[in-house]
């Protein structure tokens, strides 16, 4: 091809390809924002949906004798009702309403105008054609009057008396000048409570005095008997109108039941609550103290007030503390604290811890409760202290790291002293006791090992609850022993929730924890046995970088379990085409002879895909399958791209270096750049045909070297302190694995049969060996000189 068409050439997709991933890594840190936003706005709305109820959540309903949980102050000034002293009140008022009695004085009038009406009724009926029987039955039908007919005949004669209207008005003006009433009796009652007259044509109203007569039906009856016998009417007469007026008799005042209940409901109702003051701080009831009545009305008060007042203001201020609280907490620690690097997944775990955490203690304060009422001898705060407070801090040092953990009892502790009343002891408590059973599960490597950490906190939070208690004043009782005794069973409460907790958070979660890496260790796991039987080279390999990293990962401060187990898997892709991978072909035909560069290539990428894909089908978790990934970053397969170049004509074919390297990523965790560089420098020790340790120094700087110019090793954390320490590690062990050994001794007959000849062999290849020595030994210590140099560690 001419040079001119070759310049006119497209350019390379390398940079197309670099701003695709750009994008794609663009939108996938967007997506991620979103969700860490959406995850801490569920967490705080959880957190406030749990607290807020019931103020503090501790129980504030109490009866009388109840042994108070803690000291309870009046956090602001409330007023306290009195409800007995209230309610005395208003009995007070209503009783003071006076009894209200209509008054009619009209009563006498309306009496004279119906006996008008009778005595003109009897004038009209009177004719021949009407007999007296008639007449008699038309009066009782017509006005209830029932007479004889003599009496009918009086009647008659009275109706004819011209000035009868005259008398009869007469009669009832001078008996109704007072006050009747019905049940002089009952009368007598109210008018000792208090009777007011109201009267109905004018409403005006009249208090009653005590010098005023009121009369019954009674003596109403003799003074009209009185007066109508002092009249000059003959004795039929007198007896024919007194016949007509007894029955119309009534009382002019009467007792209005409704007015009265009405005005004294009313005079209740404006009756004012009594209201006791408490000050601000005021201290309501003590710890372990029986809680009163009238302490009762207090806490009652200062609870109704919360609920009615303050439960949106309160909710709002939960939720906005906590959002203030986690999002800056975690923001702090992700800028200052190295180790603090908690991926999406690993902040919806904390999340679920977190919320299971407080939910659970909740729950345990209203068992406490039920505890307190039917074991009163215990006090109630007591139950507080067999609370596994610490599990959420185990859980998280376990899974993730000591960073996370510390991060996260430091939270839960705050949150938890809110939850219980902002007590400082509480919060002291749970954050001493999450540290140290943090601290306690750091190195648990086995399950049966948790119960010792459990064991241990026990004891811890033993004398934790003594120190706190020398801090109060009170004195040394049978309460503190319950306390003690109850911290002490707290953690063992906590060992055996996380015993049984762990093995649901890897399956939830797909951590791989201490716990699980040990199972995986075992080399009768199916893929490490498949793996030793299908590709026993790869094993031997495998388990000479798992000695490397491990010895690597002690001396600059990584899990040496994480990484040894990595390296036991981190070529487990090969287990389906082992015969394509040099270490497993012995004498056989090597495969790649018959291959194009670019084929062998393919198929020695494929293992790490391969890989990925076994570890997910056997679930190994997150951290190994990103070492699996990652450990070979995105290094070149030199020795196939050298290849690729000799067979390539340059003027048909251009090879690109991009397709012989391997697809990533580079390493991201410390872990995996010590699975990188192990995984090579062994391979490379193979390679050695006189292993001496000068040798072996040379090469481990020169490859270590090599992996750091070509950027292999900039996305993860390792410092070049760490790249010192790691190949003086190596170069330790692989002194170990290719150590010299004496020669065994012959036999005695052949060893003075050759006694001579040996000797002098044996003088010429220590001259030998010592010169090659001396030869190799200065280019090495050179080499190594300028490789530390360009590593930036000499």
């Amino acid at each position: 091809m001419p040079k001119s068409e070759r310049k006119s050439e497209p350019a390379s997709p390398e940079p197309l390809f670099r701003l695709k991933r750009q994008e794609r890594q663009e939108r996938s840190d967007g997506d991620e924002t979103f969700q860490r936003c959406l995850l801490l706005l569920l967490l705080v709305v959880a957190l406030t949906f749990i607290i807020v109820p019931k103020g503090a959540l501790t129980p504030t309903e109490f009866s009388p004798g109840d042994i108070s949980p803690r000291d309870i102050k009046a956090p602001r000034d409330i007023l306290v009702q009195d409800e007995d002293l209230s309610a005395q009140k208003r009995t007070e008022a209503g009783k003071a309403v006076a009894n209200l009695y209509d008054y009619d004085p009209d009563t006498g009038s309306l009496i004279a105008g119906q006996v008008e009406q009778v005595l003109v009724a009897l004038r009209s009926t009177h004719g021949p054609d009407v007999t007296e029987a008639q007449q008699i039955a038309s009066l009782e039908t017509g006005f209830g009057i029932k007479t004889s007919p003599k009496g009918f005949r009086a009647l008659r004669e009275l109706a004819a008396r011209s000035d009868i209207k005259a008398r009869v008005a007469l009669v009832m003006t001078k008996i109704y000048r007072q006050k009747i009433t019905g049940n002089l009796r009952l009368f007598e009652a109210d008018r000792a409570k208090g009777v007011i007259y109201r009267s109905q044509n004018t409403q005006e109203e009249v208090a009653d005095s005590d010098r005023e007569e009121v009369i019954g039906l009674g003596e109403l009856q003799d003074q009209l008997k009185k007066v109508v016998g002092e009249t000059d009417l003959p004795d039929s007469q007198q007896k024919a109108l007194l016949d007509l007026l007894l029955p119309l008799l009534r009382p002019n005042i009467s007792f209005n039941q409704n007015e009265t209940e009405a005005r004294r409901q009313t005079a209740r109702e404006e009756v004012k609550p009594v209201l006791i003051q408490v000050k601000k701080g005021e201290m309501i009831v003590r710890e372990g103290d029986r809680i009163t009545p009238d302490q009762i009305k207090r806490l009652d008060a200062l609870h109704d007030e919360s609920k009615i007042v303050s439960i949106w203001r309160n909710a709002s201020g939960m939720l906005l503390s906590c959002f203030l609280l986690v999002y800056f907490a975690h923001n702090f620690a992700r800028r200052n604290i190295r180790k603090y690097r908690p991926e999406t997944r690993d902040l919806l775990f904390l999340a679920t811890v977190f919320v299971s955490h407080i939910l659970a203690l909740k729950i345990c304060i209203f068992i406490s409760a039920a505890l307190g009422s039917a074991f009163p001898y215990v006090e109630q705060n007591a139950y507080y202290y067999v609370f596994p407070v610490a599990v959420g801090t185990m859980l998280v040092r376990i899974v993730l790291n000591s960073e996370i953990s510390l991060v996260f009892a430091i939270l839960a502790s705050i949150v938890t002293g809110s939850l219980f009343g902002n007590s400082f002891a509480i919060m002291v408590f749970v954050f001493m006791s999450s540290l140290a059973g943090a601290h306690w599960v750091r190195h648990v490597t086995e399950r049966s090992s948790l119960f010792g950490a459990g064991l241990r906190l026990g004891l811890f939070n033993f004398v934790l609850i003594f120190a706190l208690h020398l801090m109060t004043t009170r004195p040394f009782d049978l309460q503190l022993l319950y306390k003690l005794g109850f911290g002490f069973a707290g953690g063992l409460v906590a060992a055996v929730m996380v015993t049984g907790i762990v093995p649901l958070v890897e399956s939830i979660f797909r951590y791989t924890t201490n716990i699980k890496l040990l199972e995986l260790a075992n080399m009768n796991n199916p893929v490490l046995r498949d793996l030793m039987i299908q590709a026993p080279g790869t094993y031997h390999h495998s388990i000479i970088v798992g000695n490397l990293a491990e010895a690597a990962a002690e001396n600059i401060g990584v899990n040496p379990l994480m990484v040894r187990v990595a390296a036991y898997y981190h070529d487990i892709g090969k287990i389906k085409k082992p015969l394509y991978f040099i270490e497993n072909i012995g004498g056989q035909e090597n495969r790649h002879d018959k291959l194009a560069p670019s084929m062998s290539v393919l198929i020695l990428m494929a293992h790490v895909k391969d890989g990925v894909e076994m570890a997910r089908e056997n679930r190994l978790g997150k951290a190994l399958t990103d070492i699996i990934r990652q450990h070979h970053g995105t290094s070149m397969m030199k020795f196939f791209y050298d290849r690729a170049k000799i067979k390539a004509d340059p003027v048909v074919e251009q090879i690109n270096e991009r397709d012989y390297r391997y697809p990533g990523p580079k390493p991201q965790t410390r872990e995996a750049a010590l699975i990188m560089l192990a995984d090579v420098i062994e391979a490379a020790s193979r390679t050695l045909s006189d292993p001496t340790p000068a040798r072996i120094q040379g090469m481990v700087q020169k490859i270590i070297n090599n992996i750091f110019i070509d950027g292999q090793l900039d996305e993860c954390e390792l410092t070049l302190k760490d790249i010192h320490n790691i190949a003086k590690s190596f170069n330790l062990v692989l002194g170990g694995i290719f150590h010299y050994r004496v020669d065994y001794p012959e036999p005695v007959s052949k060893e003075r049969n050759g006694e001579k000849s040996l000797r002098s062999k044996d003088e010429d290849r220590d001259r030998k060996s010592s010169d090659q020595a001396k030869d190799q030994q200065n280019p090495s210590a050179k080499g190594n000189t300028e490789d530390l140099k360009r590593l930036g560690m000499s």
